[in-house]
């Protein structure tokens, strides 16, 4: 029996995000003898070798840049005034999944935040962590990870309540805290950076709902379109259009049922597609990138991601028209771009885009999506930035057990995935047909411009909508899923792509059924268990 392993990459067509965890063919039938088994599947890919520039530059890209979108995410979205009206204080932040910081605090600050820690934080104990002004302090300090406060109006002092915006960068996705000052059990965590590593617990959807206008965010939410017949594609049972109410759409992105925790929506197709995010270390070992495999580079990743979801409003242009028309057909993407501007105007939203970014000689390519890209040094410094950040360590509690599970790891899973997690993954793309056996699809779309293949979906399952639109048929490859390094998973609080699988034991366990995503099992309960312990200790010295 075959078997393969999921969780969720990043980007979509490109982010992400964001991994889906492919376990190569596993053989569960507890009667066979023990196999030699072999170090990992042979690939007629090529390895990608990602351009690098200097990574201490590269650490700043990642952390504070934001290419201009700060213009969308205080003057479209407006996030920090929807924090200020809302009463977010830093507990709430922490609940929202955000984390701080604290090397970014002056010392007066770190201690009184300690010293609050330590109470049941309630107001009358903690009155700072239960203030909103603290908050504004701390988002004028740059110490919530991945909210960026910038000098907009050039006074040389950062405040919000001044005039000051706020953007967002790749950080608020992709790190988390070592929590040694605090961490709130499913919440956010208070210390020292720790790049890289997926934010399982940030609210996304709930953190844009906080917008005082959430719907400028129209292109990355579940639509119903006309040219689909009105019907939606997503989780939510019914998709939302242009003149859907802030309330209405604060509903979609505050339900975790329809935009769960740790998840980003990272397709501006119309689909709700919300995967769960994947982690940013040791990039040069990981390609292609998307669940789906659709983008080769990384650079080329981290500038759709900053061009078309960092700010959307960048899909208005012509060139973010051509994006949404190429992918979605004629009807489809203009009907989403034409919403949008219409969203835009009854929203009092101008002057937009606000991405500084300079026009392409590539437009149309994996390149420049839209025709456009932003500055490519920063984009080549945060490569380098990137691959240098180091895999966390695998834990072990069961060494005996660990040594079973790599056993039959390489005896039954080595047609798709690699023992060794130091070494490049695979660049293939597994064929849906083959994650996914139920897969059954209607067509959406027929024609679509070569390479891309036709819209496809299975109706009733969530599990290929992400696939549905965006997939590695962009760049002449197939519908199907890509595989990552199978690393940090003993912080992993669900599985597979779209977090319906809670845990590893339940993923490889055949009570899940014969069509179900990823049906590939170890029936008996004792190799399920040595599997698992083995996974979790996987790290870049597991040779």
């Amino acid at each position: 029996m075959n078997s393969l392993f999921s969780v969720q990459r990043f980007f979509g067509w490109g982010t992400t995000i964001v991994l889906l965890f492919i376990l190569g063919a596993c053989n569960s039938d507890s009667d066979k003898p023990v196999e030699t088994g072999s170090d990992g599947p042979v690939s007629a890919e090529t390895p990608v070798i990602h351009q690098v520039g200097n990574a201490t530059a590269g650490k700043q890209v990642f952390r504070f840049e934001t290419f201009g979108n700060e213009g969308f995410w205080t003057d479209a979205l407006k996030l920090q005034q929807g924090m200020l009206a809302a009463g977010v204080t830093p507990i709430k932040a922490l609940q929202l999944g955000l984390s701080v910081d604290i090397e970014a605090l002056d010392a007066a600050t770190q201690a009184a935040i300690a010293a609050e820690l330590k109470t049941d934080l309630s107001p009358a104990r903690a009155p700072l962590l239960n203030s909103v002004s603290t908050t504004v302090k701390l988002i004028n300090a740059n110490a919530v990870i991945g909210i960026v406060a910038k000098d907009s109006n050039g006074d040389g002092i950062i405040d919000i309540t001044k005039g000051d915006k706020t953007g967002a960068t790749c950080a608020v996705c992709h790190t988390i805290t070592d929590g040694s000052v605090f961490s709130l059990p499913n919440g956010g965590s208070i210390g020292k950076r720790l790049d890289g590593r997926t934010n399982h617990n940030l609210n996304f959807g709930a953190l844009l709902a906080t917008g005082l206008n959430s719907r400028a965010y129209y292109p990355v939410l579940q639509l119903a379109l006309n040219a689909n017949g009105g019907k939606t594609l997503g989780r939510a049972p019914t998709g939302l259009t242009p003149t859907s109410t802030e309330a209405e759409v604060d509903a979609y992105l505050n339900n975790p049922a329809y935009y769960p925790v740790g998840t980003f929506d990272d397709t501006p197709d119309g689909n709700g597609d919300p995967m769960h995010t994947a982690a940013f270390f040791r990039t040069d070992l990981a390609a292609p990138w998307g669940t789906d495999g659709s983008i080769v580079r990384l650079d080329n990743f981290s500038n759709l991601v900053y061009t078309a979801l960092l700010d959307p409003t960048n899909l208005t242009t012509a060139g973010g028209r051509a994006f949404l028309v190429k992918l979605g057909g004629v009807a489809a993407g203009n009907e989403i771009v034409d919403g949008y501007i219409q969203v835009l105007a009854a929203t009092g939203v101008t002057t937009y885009p606000y991405l500084q970014a300079a026009a392409s000689p590539l437009a149309g390519t994996e390149d420049a999506p839209l025709g456009i890209r932003v500055d490519n040094t920063k984009l080549i410094d945060m490569n380098a930035y990137l691959n240098s950040l180091q895999a966390p360590p695998g834990v072990v509690a069961d060494a005996a057990a660990g040594a079973r599970g790599r056993t039959l790891f390489r005896n039954n899973c080595t047609s798709c995935h690699n023992v060794d997690q130091g070494k490049p993954v695979p660049a293939f793309i597994v064929p849906m047909k083959t994650i996914f056996p139920g897969d059954n699809p209607v067509t959406l779309l027929a024609a679509r411009v070569p390479p891309l293949n036709p819209i496809l979906d299975t109706v009733g399952n969530i599990f290929d909508d992400k696939m549905a639109v965006v997939n590695a048929s962009q760049r002449g490859s197939i519908r199907g899923t890509a595989m990552p390094l199978l690393l940090d998973l003993a912080r992993k609080p669900n599985f597979l792509h779209d977090n319906s699988v809670p845990t590893m034991d339940n993923l490889l366990n055949p009570t899940r059924g014969a069509t179900a995503p990823h049906p590939f099992y170890f029936p008996d309960a004792g190799q399920r268990s040595d599997m698992v312990e083995f996974l979790r200790g996987l790290d870049t010295n597991s040779h």
